[in-house]
């Protein structure tokens, strides 16, 4: 099968599609056919080498977490899945950017009916991610939430979980994505200089809680805005976080199939819009996180392994 490698720490030139030995599933465990797979921008820190004291690559390495596919062999004792069942999951083995990845059962849903492959396959970082920081920062009726990041990945997600829980929810984002943010519900404020002003003109002047979906000073500014530490959350600013007694829970949080299930299901009913910027076959996976680097992609982008290049 084609899969995904890289053999050193280093930029997108490292990245490889090889072909491998395909994995042969064992008890408990199924094989799915890969039809779609987000990427994250931790893996693309792993990649580097930025988050090797936290997450080291053994090499060659494989990728990818995020997966929607259809079962095509079982392995003994699995448990509620056949050959044919179409599913959403996750692995923690780096493996989904393939045409075919091993999975436990126990990390694998249905595919709810009416569920965009795309979708499927971008959902169980961004959305699990999304779910625990808006526990962390305990999200309710009449609090007011900031979102940085509020139209990528994860803060798309934060943003409309945030309001599903009765929230007034403050998104920062570029004016290209604002009118995205007004139709979710969201008001929208330009990041950037001079932002700390805009925000409490946006709220009449009370913060209640902050989540960073983007690292770079913002821990800061909500600690600025006057929000208690125990309800900042950040996703990738470790360090100021420790320095002033925030929050850091992410995916890891949340990494279950219960939720995954969830949010499936919200996504499925159009109570969730998990926005898909771009979809790319394998063989592109360095155009893919080119894009995904540049830091200015509203939504998911996902790769298509079965999808031949054009």
């Amino acid at each position: 099968m084609r899969a995904v490698r890289f053999h050193e720490y280093g930029g997108i030139e490292v990245l490889r599609v090889e072909e491998v030995e395909r994995p042969v599933p064992g008890p408990g465990q199924v094989l799915v056919e890969v039809r779609a797979a987000g990427i994250q921008p931790g893996e693309a820190h792993i990649r580097t080498g930025a988050l090797h004291d936290r997450w080291p690559a053994v090499f060659p390495s494989g990728q990818g977490s995020d997966l929607a596919g259809v079962v095509v062999e079982s392995g003994p004792h699995v448990r509620g899945f056949a050959v044919g069942d179409e599913v959403v999951g996750f692995t923690h083995r780096r493996a989904s950017h393939a045409q075919f990845v091993v999975v436990d059962d126990v990390h694998l849903v249905f595919r709810p009916a009416g569920l965009d492959w795309d979708v499927a396959g971008a959902l169980y970082v961004a959305g699990t991610t999304a779910y625990a920081t808006v526990f962390a920062a305990d999200a309710g009726p009449g609090d007011t939430v900031v979102v940085s990041g509020a139209a990528g990945g994860v803060g798309s997600l934060a943003v409309q979980l945030a309001r599903r829980h009765g929230a007034t929810v403050i998104g920062l984002a570029s004016e290209r994505n604002h009118a995205w943010l007004k139709e979710h519900g969201v008001l929208p404020v330009a990041y950037g200089p001079g932002v700390a002003g805009r925000i409490r003109e946006a709220c009449g002047g009370r913060v209640d809680a902050f989540i960073d979906t983007f690292g770079d000073g913002y821990v800061a500014l909500a600690v600025e805005l006057g929000v208690r530490p125990e309800r900042i959350n950040t996703i990738s600013d470790w360090q100021a976080a420790a320095e002033v007694g925030a929050r850091t829970y992410g995916e890891g949080a949340a990494a279950s199939a219960v939720v995954l299930g969830e949010l499936a299901r919200l996504a499925s009913r159009g109570q969730l819009e998990v926005p898909i910027a771009r979809a790319y076959p394998l063989e592109q996976v360095r155009d893919a996180f080119r894009e995904l680097e540049r830091q200015h992609t509203h939504g998911k982008i996902v790769l298509r392994p079965q999808e031949k290049s054009r």
